[in-house]
């Protein structure tokens, strides 16, 4: 006679089964939950690099326009 399963061995197989996709579900969330956090993290430092260069460029047009203003200033004078 062949043997079969019982029941409660398959009960046990079919949780068993069902755990093991939902810790993967659970780790592919936590997994895209990490992306878009370092996601968050890489455009805030990008936005505050462009911030910073912004006001590099700022302050370098500011004196060069008082560059230029004084130099027109100096060639009135003369």
């Amino acid at each position: 006679m062949a043997f079969t399963p019982s029941k409660d061995h398959k009960r046990i197989a079919r949780e068993q089964k069902k755990l093991e996709k939902r810790m993967a579900r659970e780790e592919a969330k936590a997994a895209k939950l990490e992306a878009q956090r370092a996601e968050e993290e890489a455009a805030e430092l990008a936005a505050a690099k462009q911030a910073e260069l912004d006001e590099e460029a700022r302050i370098e047009a500011e004196f060069e326009a008082e560059l230029k203003a004084e130099e027109e200033a100096k060639k009135n004078a003369e």
